[in-house]
């Protein structure tokens, strides 16, 4: 067995975004995604936040331990993927904050956290959309891959 199961995908549209000021980023991502049908994809954002949740997953507890910032920070770095969850669009992204010292956070990104202003590249993937599903292993909602294309 190699070391990662996947199947190819075609790029298909790209979309380029502004995010509405004071809107929580996953939301509005995920109701983007469900506006233009889009099942499977990647996207990558920049620009501020006046707000965020973000966190890191305990392996050994199997639960995600979240920090709320209540503070503007900028957005240094945003990417994530986009696939489906009981058969939605549902977006999975990691995001680096900085503060007006340089000083960086970072960790995986959830609700709620409000952009002070983002622009955002969304791609389209046109293929069988990932699925997720538990993983007894992790504990984790991860994509179903049965193909290995290597």
């Amino acid at each position: 067995m190699s070391g990662i199961a996947g199947r190819e995908f075609v790029a298909g549209r790209r979309f380029l975004g502004r995010l509405a000021h004071g809107t929580d980023i996953l939301g509005a991502i995920e109701e983007f995604c469900v506006r233009h049908e889009i099942r499977s994809g990647v996207f990558s954002l920049i620009g501020a936040v006046s707000s965020a949740t973000i966190g890191a997953y305990d392996q050994k507890q199997q639960v995600y331990v979240t920090v709320k910032e209540d503070r503007e920070l900028e957005i240094l770095s945003c990417t994530g993927n986009i696939s489906l969850k009981e058969g939605r669009p549902f977006v999975h992204a990691h995001i680096v904050l900085a503060d007006i010292h340089g000083e960086t956070i970072g960790g995986h990104l959830f609700s709620d956290t409000l952009v002070f202003a983002g622009e955002i590249e969304i791609v389209e993937l046109v293929g069988t959309p990932p699925e997720r599903a538990y993983d007894e292993v992790t504990g984790l909602m991860l994509w179903q891959m049965t193909t290995d294309t290597s």
